[in-house]
């Protein structure tokens, strides 16, 4: 059975840092890419960052570059998403989500979703 399981969410004032996890079992760690996506209410869910766990690139969407990072720790299953100099728009629920290699940022194409953390950026 797969699993991804988000963690680290919370609310933090305007240029506050959390880091994401999410914790992945039940399919093949190495031949995936995992991502990160967010949805604000009344807003389509967007992808953030993706990483092919095989090779190790990575990819951002422009708001988030320069400010977010994903890495992984293959020996936990586990992708991170630290975010830094967090602004208000960046609240949203972050969802985890999984799908065999190549990575995109179409989320219409990820295979398994984690059940989401929020975040809240006051300003």
């Amino acid at each position: 059975q797969v699993q991804l399981v988000e963690s680290g969410g919370g609310s933090v004032q305007a240029g506050g840092s959390l880091r994401l996890s999410c914790a992945a079992s039940g399919f093949p760690w190495s031949s995936n890419c995992m991502a990160w996506f967010r949805q604000a209410p009344g807003r389509e869910r967007e992808g953030v960052a993706d990483m092919n766990i095989g090779t190790g690139s990575t990819y951002y969407v422009d708001s988030v570059k320069g400010r977010f990072t994903i890495s992984q720790d293959n020996a936990k299953n586990t992708v991170y998403l630290q975010m830094t100099s967090l602004k208000p728009e960046d609240t949203a629920m972050y969802y985890c989500a999984a799908r065999p290699a190549p990575c995109d940022m179409v989320a219409q194409w990820y295979t398994y979703w984690g059940q989401g953390t929020q975040v809240t950026v006051s300003a």
